[in-house]
């Protein structure tokens, strides 16, 4: 049993990594398994992180930061900051609130939320308790006028852009979480997808019943054609995967492993990171998540390419410590963290980051 958010956050919680520890102790060992597993020995997991500590900063002094500001445009609209939430499913494991929690604490630090297909509160809720930008999540369903209707209720709702995951057509295979027995319990759901047709039950992956309803390229014309906000692919690393998705027409790119939950041994998103933003080489914009846990970690990403990052798991281990008031308080860290580290490397602006503030 999880046990309720704190109603204030103990002054020793200075780092993301305080929130985890104490996140641990709160929720109940099966759902910790769930968030915090990744697929099977979990060696992209602990990469996606350790990848960080590999990559020295060069300090640099004496800068005239007259007009520092931390501001990214991204599809017309201006972030103060570039850490936006990633989508992660049923915050509601977590909090009672759910994603309503979560998107107040976004608003508070101004950040962008991108809300999961598989969101424990339903998209329309969580658009009408937001006070910053959202975009919306989305998993190609094998029932494609279902995923229509999800674009266009998308759409309806107020919703900016449509993050497109296309690195999970299956679910990695969670050792630690199939060991723990984790179920979503009652009262928990994936409640945008209620009323679509169930999938037969297949016994393999490799079943033509199920490989009819995988996702492939021909689909995103299909896709882009049913709406008119900016499409983003999530879950791209390969640079063969960037070229294509140009050639597509995609308005964005989101280099991602799924947070090591998918397939494992692949490399972390900030080694693939640099490769995709040369291919890519300005057209559109590139974020990436997994494994940032610094301000340091955000600098990394932004002088190996990256216009904007997200962050997954610190959010939600916010939100159990403390609700929205958490959520708030890992963001603001981060942030707070990232002006400290681009003041004493003498970058004053995001635009000013590029590779030279790498040691190597």
């Amino acid at each position: 049993m999880s046990l309720p958010p704190l109603e204030q956050i103990p002054p020793d919680v200075v780092s993301v990594d305080d929130y985890e520890a104490l996140a641990r102790e709160r929720v109940d060992p099966a759902v910790w398994a769930y968030l915090a597993g990744g697929s099977a020995d979990e060696l992209t997991l602990r990469e996606n992180r350790e990848a960080y500590a590999k990559r020295k900063l060069c300090p640099r002094v004496l800068a005239d930061f007259t007009g520092a500001n931390t501001r990214v445009e991204l599809f017309g609209r201006t972030f103060p900051h570039p850490i936006l939430i990633a989508p992660t499913a049923f915050h509601r494991l977590v909090h009672s609130q759910g994603e309503l929690a979560t998107v107040l604490g976004a608003a508070a630090m101004e950040a962008g939320m991108v809300v999961s297909t598989q969101a424990s509160v339903s998209l329309e809720d969580v658009a009408a308790a937001a006070r910053s930008p959202l975009w919306f999540q989305l998993y190609i369903q094998p029932d494609r006028a279902f995923t229509g209707e999800l674009i266009r209720r998308a759409e309806t709702a107020g919703y900016e852009a449509l993050v497109i995951t296309v690195d999970a057509p299956v679910n990695g295979l969670r050792n630690r979480e199939q060991r723990a027995g984790f179920r979503l319990p009652p009262g928990v759901e994936p409640v945008n997808l209620r009323g679509m047709a169930t999938p037969a039950a297949c016994s393999s992956v490799f079943d033509p019943a199920y490989e009819s309803g995988l996702p492939q390229w021909k689909d995103l014309a299909w896709l882009k054609a049913q709406t008119r906000l900016p499409v983003l692919l999530k879950g791209v690393l390969a640079v063969e995967d960037a070229a294509k998705a140009l050639e597509a027409g995609i308005d964005g790119l989101i280099v991602s492993n799924h947070g090591g939950r998918t397939l494992d041994t692949v490399p972390s998103t900030l080694e693939a990171l640099p490769r995709v933003a040369d291919r890519v080489a300005g057209r559109v914009p590139v974020l990436m998540d997994g494994g940032i846990r610094r301000g340091t970690d955000i600098l990394k990403a932004i002088a190996l390419g990256a216009d904007a990052v997200m962050i997954g798991r610190p959010v939600l281990h916010g939100l159990a410590v403390a609700g929205a008031t958490g959520v708030a308080h890992v963001l603001k860290i981060l942030r707070s963290e990232l002006e400290v580290a681009m003041l004493l490397s003498g970058r004053r602006t995001l635009a000013e980051i590029d590779r030279s503030v790498l040691w190597d």
